[in-house]
């Protein structure tokens, strides 16, 4: 039997082999080469940024409210502060079903069907908010039995926050305003001006008033603490703190008593009132009739109220002193008494025979005076006191309304006052170029004589009135109206002052003035218009009673008694006293409230009576003992 021997190639067996370990060498090479490049990458070049990553799911950067400034009056009454109180909160972002804890968390503490709208539309509108009430301002209780169960409830917590306060509730809302949440609106609104830095999306911003006017003074500057936490979210310690800034004060020209008196005093008539220190512009009382509770917007306000103060016919919204518009009515005739005295077209002693009416031209339209039968001879005097609509049809005419509007618009009515309150209207001091632009009509003398008395085209606001009768009291300074005295640093309690500065100065000669001032004063003394509201009074008061008209008659009697009471004229005053030194001046607007003698007059004396002597408001001696005339 034959043997078969196998011959094999050691040598090339060899080379594979070596080829083989080689790839397999430069494999795993490039294999650890890729590992160690990838992890220099990572851990060198890209340090930093993981570190970073790390550091925020261990870290939360927790921003710290500020302590909002506080707003006093002059006396230092408290119109609106904070105070510190308990929220369960839910993180919608650790949540992933919402509606099963919010069951949970109605097993330990009261969820109301209100808290329940709240949080909906908080969740719909921000839906990244980094945690969203779900109730407020918990009692002790409620605190210990949630913390003592927390650890079955991920994704909710409890926290301290601050929330504004208004002592006096409906008392001075439109000066003072609200706070609400920030809205999309605002959050893009402080994203133009560069201040969202300064806010999270859960936060409170001013909405009206002083609180949205002096956002930026009352805010602070928000603090942050960077809090470590373990792998459920929950706290450990605090690594670092920036600590917020407490918000600056506002101390008020405002007296909180006079505001409160001059409230009373409107019992239940809508309408308002505006009281400055003529030396100075500051605001003494800011009254719009009826108000709201500043508190029910806070936290949201609900909607059946929101529904019944919205469609009220009362209107408790709207900023009767700063949006109202109404016609000035005979409370314009010292302006234009003045108006004639300064552009010469009438002196102190001018004279007409008054028959009750004034007939434009020889066409028989007839401009009827209040009072039938006519006042006999009125000199300008006459004409102020008894308040003579003939008197100022004639010197209307006589002037023309292009002197009417530039000499009268130096008292600002149908302008901006500029006073530290959003929202203020312009109300209109009608003009020849006005009317054409408007209408695209020519103007007509028989405009010019309804301007004369306050009427026709006239709109003013009872801010404008005030500021005007401040104008009028301090012999023609005109200072910008402010409600702010002064602004405390909340930090080193210095003041800074709201300097008063004339804006501007009205030209007038003192003689003037002072026969404007005399028959004002006259107005409330036996046989003026406001002699019941002066009766008694133990300083000069000067002042002028008003009337403006609501509805046409077309040329029938005014009968009070027979008018729907919203159609009922309004009542309209303005007053400065001491008459021979001016501390306090006025404008008072009684909506509906039928002659200017007989409701607004005495409010006004009420809010006087306090403001120089201290006196309580106590009941008019009974008007039918006092004589005066039925005029306004």
């Amino acid at each position: 039997m034959r043997r078969t021997v196998e011959l094999r190639d050691h040598q090339r067996e060899l080379y594979v082999f070596q080829f083989r370990l080689t790839v397999a060498a430069i494999v795993v090479g490039v294999v650890f080469l890729v590992l160690f490049v990838r992890l220099f990458y990572l851990q060198v070049i890209q340090h930093d940024y993981y570190q970073l990553l790390a550091e925020q799911n261990r870290v939360n950067i927790v921003p710290v409210v500020p302590h909002r400034g506080v707003i006093l009056d002059r006396n230092g009454v408290t119109l609106a502060t904070n105070y510190a109180a308990y929220t369960l909160e839910i993180t919608p972002s650790e949540v992933s079903d919402v509606d099963a804890l919010i069951e949970q968390i109605s097993e330990l503490v009261e969820v109301t069907p209100k808290d329940l709208r709240r949080f909906r539309k908080m969740l719909d509108e921000e839906p990244d908010f980094s945690s969203i009430p779900i109730r407020t301002r918990l009692n002790d209780a409620e605190v210990a039995h949630f913390a003592v169960n927390r650890y079955r409830i991920p994704g909710a917590q409890i926290n301290a926050r601050l929330f504004r306060h208004y002592p006096n509730a409906e008392m001075a809302s439109h000066v003072v305003g609200y706070i609400g949440r920030l809205s999309e609106t605002d959050y893009k609104g402080l994203e133009r001006q560069g201040r969202a830095f300064n806010y999270t999306k859960s936060d409170y911003i001013g909405k009206v008033g002083l609180e949205q006017f002096y956002e930026q003074e009352l805010r602070g500057v928000t603090g942050y603490e960077h809090v470590e936490t373990d792998a459920n979210g929950h706290s450990i310690r605090t690594l670092r703190s920036i600590l917020p800034v407490s918000g600056n004060n506002l101390l008020l020209a405002m007296d909180v008593r006079l505001q409160q008196i001059a409230e009373e005093a409107f019992g239940d008539y809508r309408g308002s009132l505006v009281a400055i220190e003529p030396e100075t512009g500051g605001v003494l009382a800011f009254v719009s009739r009826p108000g709201f509770d500043s508190n029910l917007f806070v936290e949201g306000i609900d909607p059946a109220q929101w529904a019944a103060m919205n469609n009220s016919p009362d209107h408790p919204l709207n900023n009767r002193a700063l949006q109202g518009v109404y016609p000035p009515g005979s409370t314009f005739k010292p302006f234009m008494a003045l108006a004639g005295l300064e552009l010469g077209k009438r002196t102190a002693n001018y004279s007409i025979s008054d028959p009750g009416y004034f007939m434009l031209g020889g066409r028989g339209h007839v401009f009827r005076d209040w009072k039938a039968g006519g006042h006999g001879i009125v000199d300008m005097h006459k004409a102020i006191v008894e308040s003579c609509d003939t008197y100022f049809y004639e010197l209307a005419q006589d002037l023309g309304i292009d002197m009417i509007h530039d000499f009268i618009a130096q008292f600002g009515l149908g302008e901006r006052t500029g006073i530290d309150i959003a929202g203020e209207v312009s109300g209109l001091l009608p003009s020849r170029e006005w009317k054409e632009q408007r209408f695209n009509q020519r103007w007509f003398v028989g405009d010019t004589i309804s301007v004369g008395i306050g009427q026709g085209y006239n709109l003013v606001t009872p801010l404008q009135l005030a500021s005007a009768t401040a104008i009028l009291a301090n012999g023609g300074q005109v200072f910008r109206p402010h409600l702010v005295r002064h602004i405390q640093n909340a930090q080193t309690n210095e003041l800074k002052t709201v300097e008063p500065f004339p804006v501007a100065q009205v030209p007038l000669q003192p003689r003037h003035l002072d026969l404007v001032r005399e028959a004002m004063v006259d107005v409330t003394r036996p046989g003026g218009t406001a002699a019941w509201a002066g009766s008694g009074a133990k300083y000069a008061f000067a002042g002028k009673t008003g009337t403006a008209q609501v509805i046409g008659l077309k040329g029938q009697k005014y009968d009070e008694e027979a008018i729907d009471e919203r159609h009922r004229d309004h009542a309209l005053f303005i007053g400065f006293a001491p008459a021979e030194a001016p501390k306090i001046a006025l404008a008072v607007l009684v909506e509906n409230g039928g002659h200017g003698s007989s409701t607004a007059a005495p409010i006004a004396r009420k809010v006087i009576d306090y403001y120089l002597l201290g006196v309580e408001p106590k009941p008019l001696a009974p008007r039918a003992a006092v004589v005066e005339s039925e005029g306004d």
